[in-house]
């Protein structure tokens, strides 16, 4: 049968060119965990501290992974970190500022 189902499965990998990033990957994940805990405070005006702070410790450890990423799929996650943590960021000073 030539067209059988592979049983190679694909998983998620930010390490696509086969080689270990610990630190890219680590900062990639530390921004994306921002990004939640911005883009969650930033519903609640309340948690805005919370939401200004997060918010920009995510986007300043994205821009850092931004440049020491090797992949793209490192690349992708990280502007997207980097929005989300902008957008809590905004909220967070829309809704009080950072102090």
């Amino acid at each position: 049968m030539s067209q059988t189902v592979s049983t190679r499965h694909h998983h998620l990998t930010l390490n696509t060119d086969g080689r270990r990033h610990p630190m890219a990957n680590t900062l990639t994940l530390l921004a994306s965990c921002l990004a939640v805990v911005a883009a969650v405070s930033a519903w609640y005006p309340s948690t805005h501290l919370v939401g200004a702070w997060t918010g920009l410790f995510g986007l300043l450890s994205g821009l850092w992974a931004q440049m020491i990423s090797a992949t793209t799929a490192e690349r992708f996650i990280n502007v997207s970190a980097m929005i989300v943590s902008g957008v809590g960021l905004l909220f967070g000073l829309a809704h009080g500022g950072l102090y």
